[in-house]
């Protein structure tokens, strides 16, 4: 299935989940009564619910392709369903009091989302989307008409079912227009359903990170949510608004992976950390409700700060509107610090007012210079132009050249910054534990729990990804023991638990750590120093298990740890920035014969990048083996002309007898100077199957040495047969076209597994390797389909293995082919069109010839010779 069939598929989707949607509120709005609703809260929100998990997948799904208003706008109103759904939830469950209780509950997020879908409109119309610019406005009036009806039903009620009425008919025709051309393959098309051009504008290039604005609207909500109870919009800050900030949480989470995935680590960086916010918000107005109001220890909202500082001013050498708006956040920590309430005080929910108008005008600017021809300037690249001038600073030439991982291209970028902050404001969250009130009276919870725990279970995934063993192992059980200590000991079960049994379980944490340690001591003493440090922590927590804690020793090591957390987080975010000056971090403390070498003896360059083929090739010409990604797993490959590394590629294996090398091209047509030698069945066999995963078996033929393989050629194939194959794989008929036809083996010793991810080929191969193409893991993890051809003129082929390619597709290409060379090549419903006159002067034409031929002794010895090889060569076949 092409890739724009499943554009319009989930564009298709898309809309019909906004007119489903819509349906369900329009219902429920033409049949609200001052005796109750229609439909019953809790069905109705659990029904939005589940249209919004559609539309955030559809949301997600083409945030990955150059679509970043549809995007935003699939994710803006799965948001807006989404916290809808759980305050209605609430109302049918009986939490909220009757309607006054739901009016508070639902303001302040429609006033949000009324803008939001406002702003988005208006972009919309701007860059010529129609159809989204009705939707958006429409849904937008449909949010300030719902909070009418929430004063007056009578006025409200009304409007509100009719705006999403529109968007019912809208969304259903264009909705089921895309859906019936994409079903009909573009046959059937309703009249004005789908554009006459798709393709993405410059200003849309799919590496942009369009998430962007969706964590820009969540930050409206919360401060609207927030700014709200200042202003007199609703009573007071409490619980029923926990829906809404809980939602931008989680939404901002899935913005903060997004935006890793768009090689975008400082917005991804600074929405983990908004995050945080929004759990710490929701949190607060949940605590309040059940035991009163809590207090904001300093500590932590003062290093939050500190985190938001730096995070801003190296924001400002991409654009100074991004520096600027993220020192919102800092003046939001510094009143968070200052006021012991926290959230519930003035001068918190006057900045929250701040962000909400600054948000605001972010979305509008950001939206507008993505899509808007007229751009509005915002000092993008200002600073680092500046920068750039000076010769003792030399700033990274390429950004997407830092996501780069120690063994190759990612489609990730790195997590290191986010994952040593989130260890800083833990550590010095559980500083502030101290004092004599409950473990709930105090916001410690979301902090410790949500920046430590579930950021770097997302920071330990995210390194994962990217082949980074010893982060993605660290960050992940530093999250994990982050959340199962805070959990239990703020919930109040770790005092009454304290036993062996913790101990036992601490224990192993410190087990695991030490694995951690050690192989830190192969990475760098930054590293080092963060894993140690870590294990002093657990030992605390070990004492305090058996009752044995000196007084002190936990703050004193927590702190240690959180000031070694900040180090590696300067120095991981100033390192990304500039490629000098650099904070050292220190080099591995043990270096082991050829571990830290990959970026000098063995290349790994990313696949995606014209020059990284170029320069793999270059290896190859000269002598080199390297590692290659193909349609299936990848290989180890040699250049043919190359007898000496066709040779090395062989013995570097440490081959067994029967697993000889293949022969691969990019194109049959490297093989037409010796078409000649070739049967002519298998020569239409190979054009009609490749490009392909199917490899042939062929009788082998001198045809071999055209290619330059002189002695090496007995390490392709057997004395018998070879086999020969053409991949479907841009990556590697490219590389194949530059270098010449190639030898290949997979990339793994005989006997092993097949190797599925380029850092797999580095691992099994060692340093033994010239250079690696890396694209990430395999597209399959299923070998090719191993056909046998060396009986073809006999009509026969078998099976050696079938692998990806159905056996049942490679028979039916091949009795295609069988017909076709029975036929002649000739279309049987020409052969009646033949007059009889016709007939004769071509038999009398063939007699003519076959006289002339049978004439000449050495013509006709010759054609014998051509037709009939002679019995010798046959053997060689």
């Amino acid at each position: 299935m092409a890739e724009s069939e499943i554009e319009s598929l989930h564009y298709s989707v898309g809309i019909l989940g906004f007119s489903g949607g819509s349906l369900l509120l329009l219902v429920n709005a033409y049949g609200h009564a001052p005796e109750g609703n229609l439909i019953p809260g809790t069905s109705l929100g659990v029904l939005l619910l589940i249209i919004s998990a559609l539309l955030a997948y559809v949301g997600v799904r083409r945030s990955l392709t150059p679509a970043p208003l549809f995007a935003c706008l699939c994710l803006t109103v799965s948001a807006l369903w989404c916290a809808s759904g759980l305050v209605y939830i609430l109302l049918g469950e009986g939490y909220l009091n009757g309607e006054a209780g739901l009016r508070n509950a639902m303001v302040p997020g429609l006033a949000a989302f009324t803008l939001a879908l406002f702003i988005i409109s208006l972009v919309a119309v701007l860059s010529k989307q129609y159809v989204l610019f009705f939707i958006a406005l429409t849904i937008s009036m449909a949010c300030a008409h719902q909070i009418a009806g929430l004063a007056n039903p009578s006025f409200g009620q009304g409007a509100t079912a009719a705006n999403y009425l529109l968007v019912c008919f809208v969304g259903a025709y264009f909705g089921c227009g895309r859906l019936l051309s994409f079903i009909t393959r573009g046959r059937v098309q309703l009249p004005g359903s789908v554009p006459p051009n798709t393709a993405a504008t410059p200003s849309q290039a799919p590496d942009s990170c369009d998430v962007v604005c969706v964590g820009l609207v969540m930050n409206l909500l919360s401060a609207s949510v927030l700014a709200c109870p200042l202003l007199g919009v609703v009573p007071r800050f409490f619980d029923g608004l926990v829906p809404w900030l809980w939602t931008a949480a989680v939404f901002q989470l899935g913005v903060c992976l997004l935006c890793y995935r768009s090689l975008d680590s400082f917005s991804a960086t600074f929405y983990g950390f908004t995050a945080i916010l929004k759990f710490a918000e929701g949190y607060s107005a949940l605590v309040g409700d059940l035991v009163g109001v809590p207090y904001s220890p300093v500590p932590f909202p003062t290093v939050f700060a500190i985190l938001f500082f730096i995070l801003a001013l190296f924001s400002c050498q991409r654009s100074l509107a991004d520096g600027f708006y993220q020192l919102f956040y800092v003046a939001l920590c510094i009143a968070i610090a200052a006021q012991p309430q926290g959230f519930f005080q003035g001068g918190t929910q006057g900045v929250e007012a701040a962000i909400f108008v600054a948000s605001a005008l972010m979305l509008l600017v950001t939206l507008n210079n993505k899509l808007a021809p007229l751009k509005v300037p915002i000092g993008e690249g200002l600073i680092r132009n500046l920068l750039t001038r000076t010769t003792s600073i030399a700033l990274r030439s390429q950004e997407k050249d830092m996501s780069a991982p120690y063994l190759g291209y990612s489609k990730y970028s790195d997590a290191e910054v986010l994952g040593h902050a989130s260890s800083v404001l833990a550590a010095f969250a559980i500083t502030a534990t101290v004092g004599g009130s409950g473990p709930l009276a105090i916001l410690i919870l979301p902090w410790a729990v949500v920046s430590g725990g579930l950021l770097q279970l997302l920071c330990g995934s995210v390194a994962f990804a990217r082949g980074q063993t010893l982060e993605s192992s660290a960050f992940i059980m530093y999250g994990m023991m982050w959340t199962v200590w805070g959990l239990s000991r703020f919930g109040g079960f770790y005092g009454a638990t304290r036993n062996f049994s913790v101990a036992v379980g601490i224990i192993s944490f410190m087990l695991f750590n030490l694995l951690v340690t050690a192989g830190a001591l192969l990475h760098s003493k930054a590293w080092l120093a963060y894993a140690f440090t870590f294990q002093l922590i657990l030992i605390s927590f070990l004492l305090d298990a058996v009752g044995a804690l000196p007084y002190g020793y936990d703050i004193g090591v927590t702190i240690i740890f959180g000031l070694v957390s900040f180090y590696c987080f300067l120095a991981n975010i100033f390192n990304s920035t500039f490629q000098k000056p650099q904070i050292p971090v220190g080099d591995p403390v043990i270096k082991l014969s050829g571990y830290g070498g990959a970026k000098d003896s063995c290349p790994h360059l990313p696949s995606r990048k014209a020059s990284s083929v170029v320069e793999i090739a270059d290896i190859m010409k000269n002598g080199g083996i390297c590692g290659m990604p193909t349609d299936t797993v990848y290989v180890l490959v040699a250049a043919c002309n190359r007898p000496d590394a066709v040779e090395k590629a062989y013995k570097c294996k440490q081959h067994a007898g029967d697993r000889p090398m293949s022969l691969w091209i990019s194109s049959v047509k490297q093989l037409e100077p010796v078409r000649d030698q070739i049967n002519p069945v298998l020569w239409d066999f190979m054009e009609a199957a490749w490009p392909s995963s199917i490899s042939m078996v062929i009788p082998r033929a001198p045809w071999m040495d055209f290619f330059g393989l002189k002695e090496s050629s007995k390490y392709i194939g057997t004395p018998q047969s070879i086999a020969i194959r053409m991949p479907d794989c841009a990556v590697a008929t490219q590389l194949i076209s530059l270098v010449g036809p190639i030898a290949v083996t997979s990339a793994n010793p005989t006997g092993e597994a097949d190797t599925t991810h380029h850092n797999q080929v580095y691992a099994k191969l060692g340093d033994k390797l010239n250079g690696v193409l890396c694209d990430g893991p395999s597209p399959e993890n299923i070998a090719s389909t191993v056909v046998d051809c060396t009986k073809i003129d006999g009509g026969q082929i078998g099976f050696f293995r079938v692998g990806i390619i159905p056996k049942s597709r490679v028979l039916q290409l091949f009795e295609d082919l069988q017909k076709k060379h029975l036929q002649g090549r000739l279309n049987p419903g020409f052969e009646t069109d033949l007059s009889d006159s016709q007939r004769d002067r071509s038999e009398d034409e063939d007699e003519v010839t076959s006289l002339s031929i049978g004439n000449n002794d050495d013509v006709t010895a010759e054609i014998e010779e051509m037709v009939e090889p002679p019995e010798s060569t046959d053997e060689s076949l």
